[in-house]
């Protein structure tokens, strides 16, 4: 199939709609709720999408609150700031993104957001802004470095800020005390008005190959790198592993796992074929990477 693909130009493209197609593309983003105080103590509470984790020790985040694109002007938090060096980020949950987004409303300096929002306000006990109650991670940060990014509408703050106190609702541990995802029920940011829930079916598992990298796709035979069936996925699943099963195991499961394929079809090749790869697709899914390799191994 081929692909139309459409060219942008930062230079020539309206910030407006520049900023439609990177938000959109360049997504889910985690959201930085991120609490901040002014030099007058009043507290300021806003959500910032352009945010992640960029180290582990130093435990360092960064997220960016832009310019804004109306007036040019910057936002409450990037002054405050400035005048403090501190802020709290606070993660979302699914259960609290609709008050979070209220909070994002161009309210006059000095208005406190935890009110309009509905928010708990909690003590910090290494910075000065307070907590949000109701988010399952809290993360006290004292500010390193502030990178203005530019200085039109739209240009970013890059505030880069260290962890020093981590506060966890133990209701979004595991058994192993590790975050379960499907309890801390985060949310992320899309383009436009969208959102995404990162839990239940969202959540998937991807193997690293850590200790040894894997084979490869170029290793994967080509009639099984050319399947019309298996998936990019698929091959790259496939590709993970270090080796492949030996001639004795594949045949042995042959026999026990696939007699009843290869009866239904012995009289057509490309049929056998196709249900074998349909067979193998179903035991990638359920992460059975040895008993997929098996299976189409067994047709060759």
């Amino acid at each position: 199939m081929i692909m139309a693909m459409k060219r942008i130009n930062p230079k020539d493209t309206p910030l407006s709609k520049l900023h439609s197609y990177l938000v959109g593309a360049v997504a889910p983003r985690p959201i930085a709720f991120a609490s901040t105080i002014d030099k007058e103590g009043n507290p300021n509470l806003a959500p910032f999408s352009f945010f992640n984790l960029f180290s582990g020790d130093p435990p360092v985040i960064i997220f960016s609150p832009a310019r804004k694109g109306r007036d040019n002007t910057p936002k409450h938090t990037f002054e405050n700031i400035l005048e403090n060096m501190e802020v709290v980020v606070n993660v979302v949950s699914y259960n609290m993104v609709e008050q979070a987004s209220l909070t994002s409303g161009e309210y006059p300096k000095g208005v406190n957001e935890f009110i309009k929002g509905g928010f708990t306000q909690v003590k910090s006990e290494m910075v000065k802004p307070f907590r949000v109650k109701e988010s399952p991670v809290q993360l006290e940060c004292k500010v390193r470095q502030v990178i203005p990014l530019g200085k039109k509408a739209g240009a970013g703050n890059l505030v880069i800020a260290e962890i020093v106190l981590v506060h966890i609702n133990e209701n979004v541990l595991d058994k192993d005390g590790n975050i379960d995802p499907n309890a801390i029920d985060l949310v992320g940011r899309m383009g436009k008005d969208y959102y995404c829930r990162t839990s239940g079916n969202a959540v998937f598992e991807v193997a690293k190959p850590l200790s040894k990298p894997g084979m490869g796709i170029d290793r994967i035979p080509a009639s099984i790198r050319d399947s019309n069936i298996l998936t990019g996925n698929n091959l790259g699943q496939l590709g993970s592993a270090e080796t492949l099963p030996d001639e004795t195991s594949v045949n042995e499961y042959k026999l026990l796992h696939l007699s009843e394929i290869f009866s239904a079809f012995s009289n057509n090749k490309n049929e056998l074929k196709k249900q074998l790869h349909i067979f193998a697709q179903q035991l990638l899914t359920n992460n059975k990477l040895e008993e997929a390799w098996k299976t189409l191994l067994a047709f060759n």
